[in-house]
């Protein structure tokens, strides 16, 4: 029976490292000691190499002829690297899929090739992969929308790959959680666009609430895209590579009629260093100093602005089919969730407490 060989991501004198556990084995530790920089911790007992030093598909080739490799990811930590199988990157790309979805499948993917480490793809059966699913929701404690990715990167290699039937993998999905969106006031907005001084961020902040924009559409505008003649910003390719119109407000036109004055971008709306995309990372900056300048006590993140583009819209009682053109929803249904945050209808009711004589 062949040892075993137990690579978990850690940390080590603040040092990103893979630590290696194995019962005490002299070949084992010769091979490590002369093909890797491995050290040796007294404080956890065990052999680690540097993070940034690891090669896992050296790791493998040096050691599986006589130890079995047991990789254990842990994303709170550190990530063990391994290679996509063949075709499917490329297929992704095909597919026109966007950057943030091919980098969610491919991350995805490579935990569950990590998992599943010395076994045929081919081999694998649902069962297994809804073990190892239910194994992450146990141990990780992963959202039913994390779950759901990790099966679609998972459905995608068998299925768009390999060619398989769709429902050769009948892997269980969560139920769909029904969380209502987060929602700021429009005096919290107003708020923040006063108290941000930067001209670029103000007009990042009040194009994305005034338009309801995804962060990825704020950042990938181009100038041709704003129309001040007939007051619309065309948002390209958007989510679902749909192209969509969205109405113009002339706050948000004499905002960044200043910005480019001062600013003077070449090509994109919002411009990074020497004419670069602004980063998304940079965009939610922006969002949360000004929430933290307005004294917002509330999460704040990018996506409640366009929460709130569609919650102001409908308690002024815009009719639910335009908010849903304007964001972009394929389905009415996806908009209906405001609905249920809007308080449009609220004041019709009387709350019975204040029938109360409370002293």
């Amino acid at each position: 029976m062949k040892a075993r060989i137990l690579l978990s991501p850690d940390l080590y004198r603040n040092r990103k490292v893979v630590k290696i556990t194995f019962d005490y084995n002299m070949e084992i530790l010769e091979l490590l000691k002369k093909h890797f920089q491995v050290k040796w911790s007294q404080s956890k007992k065990c052999w680690w190499i540097a993070r940034i030093e690891f090669d896992y598909k050296k790791f493998k080739e040096v050691l599986s002829p006589i130890a079995e490799i047991v990789p254990i990811a842990d994303k709170s930590k550190v990530k063990i690297e391994t290679d996509l199988p063949k075709g499917y990157l490329e297929k992704l790309e095909q597919k026109r899929y966007s950057p943030q979805t091919i980098k969610i499948y491919t991350h995805y993917f490579k935990d569950f090739l990590i998992y599943f480490d010395g076994k045929e793809l081919v081999d694998i059966g649902f069962d297994e992969i809804n073990a190892y699913l239910h194994k992450l929701i146990k141990e990780q404690n992963i959202s039913s929308s994390q779950q759901n990715q990790r099966i679609n990167s998972i459905k995608f290699y068998y299925e768009k790959v390999l060619g398989r039937a769709t429902e050769y993998y009948n892997i269980e999905r969560p139920h769909i959680e029904k969380t209502l969106p987060d929602v700021l006031s429009k005096e919290e907005i107003y708020k923040m666009i006063q108290l941000t001084q930067n001209i670029k961020h103000r007009c990042i902040i009040a194009l994305i609430y005034s338009c309801g924009l995804r962060r990825s559409e704020a950042i990938n505008m181009e100038l041709t895209d704003i129309d001040s003649k007939r007051m619309l910003v065309k948002v390209r390719a958007a989510k679902g590579k749909k192209d969509r119109y969205v109405q113009l407000s002339q706050y948000t036109l004499d905002l960044l009629r200043t910005y480019y004055k001062r600013e003077k971008p070449k090509k994109w709306v919002f411009e990074g260093v020497n004419g670069a995309q602004y980063s998304a990372a940079s965009v939610l900056n922006v969002v949360k100093h000004a929430a933290k300048r307005a004294k917002i006590k509330k999460r704040v993140y990018t996506h409640i602005l366009r929460h709130s583009f569609a919650t102001h819209h409908l308690e002024q009682g815009t009719d639910l089919r335009y908010i849903q053109e304007w964001l972009g929803h394929g389905s009415s249904k996806t908009t209906e969730i405001y609905t249920h945050v809007s308080k449009k209808d609220f004041s019709k009711f009387k709350n019975p407490i204040d029938d109360l004589s409370l002293s």
